[in-house]
């Protein structure tokens, strides 16, 4: 099942994806609003989201899949918090030795048994489908990090989206040291379009991803990958997430950079990004300084 969060005459309304049908769940009971709703029912009776969800839809009629292109998105949820982790790929590590002036400790990053883990964002900095992600005005180099998110409820993974990881690569590339203020500012992160339910999602390990960046009509960046080149598992990065971590009601894992334009590349205003999860959806967002 996906979950999305619609606006509708200035409301904020769930609507549950089941096969080709949505339902507005809000329909079903007025106290079901917001995906975390559904979170406090399954805890409640001890029962995965999607069977709250299916118990919902009984009393729910179909809406018309215009919904999703005639009605505004926002952010799937409002995590308390959101981390991320780093040189998952080979391909991030390789580009976060190009940018720094200490490339060696990449490579223990890359290779070591602890992954790199950071704060990244609160919801108050992210943003969701269609809305502006930001750049840096004190930032000459700055790209977008197109991730798989890891949807957690005090520390068990309730399912999945699309994570933008919004970097400056000239701050952090000055000094290590400098990775907050290159990762973590107004705007800095984008989560949509939805959440796909973790028991509706076979394996997050095998998933198509690709990300493409139009400037004035023109594509500048098109690239595809999959979820498998990632050296971490899931399961390994929530573990190392949530070790001696007390964890809040609702958070998003970042798992990794997969995709990373050329040396030469750097976002500008008015940019738009659009980031593809096979099984997911597509997230989409231009680009405003900050």
């Amino acid at each position: 099942m996906r979950y999305y969060h619609l606006w509708n005459d200035h409301q904020q309304q769930l609507i549950v994806e089941r096969g080709k049908s949505l339902f507005n769940l809000a329909e079903a009971t007025p106290s079901v609003q917001r995906f975390e709703d559904i979170l406090k029912g399954a805890a409640v009776t001890n029962q995965p989201i999607d069977t709250i969800a299916e118990m919902l839809i009984e009393d729910a009629a179909p809406l018309s899949r215009e919904v999703l292109e005639e009605r505004p998105l926002s952010m799937p949820l409002s995590p308390d918090e959101v981390w991320a982790a780093g040189v998952t790929y080979r391909i991030s590590e390789e580009a976060r030795k190009t940018e720094s002036s200490m490339p060696e400790i990449y490579l223990d990053a890359y290779q070591s048994d602890r992954p790199e883990l950071f704060f990244k964002a609160t919801a108050d900095r992210t943003v969701g489908p269609n809305e502006a992600v930001g750049i840096r005005r004190d930032s000459e180099w700055d790209v977008p990090e197109p991730e798989l998110g890891v949807v957690m409820s005090y520390g068990k993974v309730i399912g999945y989206t699309i994570g933008n990881d919004v970097s400056s690569r000239s701050i952090e590339g000055q000094n290590p040291l400098y990775l907050p203020q290159a990762k973590v500012y107004d705007r800095c992160c984008a989560l949509g379009p939805c959440i796909r339910s973790a028991a509706s999602l076979e394996d997050p390990h095998t998933l198509e991803m690709w990300m493409s960046i139009r400037r004035d009509d023109e594509i500048v960046y098109e690239e595809s990958t999959n979820t498998s080149e990632m050296v971490r598992t899931v399961e390994e990065l929530v573990s190392y997430y949530s070790d001696h971590n007390s964890l809040p009601r609702t958070s998003v894992l970042l798992t990794g950079t997969s995709l990373v334009p050329e040396d030469e590349f750097t976002l500008r205003a008015a940019d738009n990004i659009e980031i593809g999860i096979e099984g997911i959806g597509t997230l989409s967002n231009s680009v405003v300084e900050v």
